[in-house]
């Protein structure tokens, strides 16, 4: 099932020497073309299902069967992945039952370490050709799997489901989502896919490449789009989220969000130099209004509003730049610590499931 695992030493770049051995342009050109074009495949892969969980019982009684039907239709080597991110319900009653089914896993970590590191401990677990993430809340649909393991076989190594529409959120989590894209991809040297969400089908060699990357301050939906590789995308709907309620509250979503800047462009800080140079710019002009106008009309200006508005601003835009630069020392701070991303408690089930005896 894993013929080859990429490390991180197969990401490193080659020296411009070692292409001396190329015969010609037009061979290395043609030799690209071949490597990155998307190339069919004729056979159904082995399947993971990483599925992060965290106060989700009620969900997943009504999610797993509908998951466990189209598993058993579709592919014949298929394993679904349970990541209990330190629920307090009756999960772990819920996984009591499904760890003893063949193909389902468990991992319980510890305490809650956020869905990016449940997500990861999902993938470094999965063994199949193919892995695909979804959330257990009943808003991904497992009867789209099919069409994105379709997409597979034609040759796209990355198949990512994309909302249709935003329509059952609020004002507010439309327009931040809408803001939160636009600042990432001004910023950042490759595109991150707005509406596209953990909902997505990866081949072997992409979920590798995700795992050979060391950083901790994983923004998932950012190092999808950044490992690269051939995608494509399916339009849906997302179904109504069952039981209960998102515990991605607006502090959370806005702490994701800020995460995810920091993670993958300088924006902020460029945004705090540029703001600082243009207030210089204009406490220069206004300082040269003042000596010419005292100069012509021989009135000088008492001041003492126009310096404590002055301290006022120049102050509250120096506490912004400390925190933003604060902002990234933390994140320098967290990777130079090298704890692990998260602490397993437990893992029961068998796991993988196939049809030899």
């Amino acid at each position: 099932m894993r013929p080859y695992k990429l490390h991180s030493h197969d990401l490193s770049v080659l020296p411009v020497a070692e292409w001396k051995t190329f015969p010609s342009t037009a061979e290395k050109n043609m030799a690209d073309r071949q490597h990155f074009s998307v190339q069919p495949r004729d056979w159904i892969p082995g399947l993971s299902i990483v599925i992060p969980c965290y106060n989700e019982a009620e969900n997943l009684n009504r999610l797993l069967p509908r998951l466990q039907s189209v598993l058993q239709s579709l592919v014949t080597d298929w394993e679904v992945i349970l990541v209990d991110d330190g629920s307090r319900d009756a999960t772990h009653e819920v996984f009591a039952f499904w760890s003893a089914q063949p193909g389902f896993q468990v991992i319980q970590l510890s305490r809650n370490f956020g869905k990016e590191a449940a997500l990861t401990a999902g993938l470094e677990s999965a063994r199949c050709e193919t892995c695909l993430m979804m959330d257990a809340d009943l808003q991904h649909s497992p009867e789209l799997i099919p069409a994105m393991l379709a997409q597979w076989q034609q040759g796209y190594d990355v198949v990512y489901a994309v909302r249709e529409h935003r329509r059952d959120e609020g004002l507010f989590k439309r327009l931040g989502a809408r803001w939160f894209y636009r600042l990432v991809n001004a910023g950042a040297r490759f595109q991150v896919p707005a509406d596209a969400g953990d909902f997505r089908l990866m081949d072997r060699a992409v979920v590798d490449a995700l795992l050979a990357l060391p950083e901790r301050n994983r923004f998932m939906k950012g190092l999808y789009a950044w490992v690269g590789f051939k995608t494509s995308e399916i339009a849906y709907v997302p179904d109504a989220r069952g039981s209960g309620r998102s515990t991605f509250n607006p502090f959370h979503l806005l702490r994701l969000s800020f995460d995810g800047l920091t993670a993958f462009t300088t924006w902020p800080l460029r945004i705090a130099s540029l703001l600082g140079f243009i207030l210089a710019l204009l406490a220069f002009a206004y300082g040269g209004y003042l000596v010419v106008d005292y100069f012509l009309k021989g009135i000088a200006v008492p001041g003492w509003t126009t310096i404590v508005v002055g301290l006022m601003l120049f102050s509250g835009i120096q506490l912004i730049g400390l925190g933003v630069l604060g902002e990234y020392v933390s994140r320098i701070f967290e990777e130079v610590k090298g704890r692990p991303l998260y602490v397993v408690r437990r893992r029961a089930g068998r796991g993988l499931r196939d049809a030899q005896p």
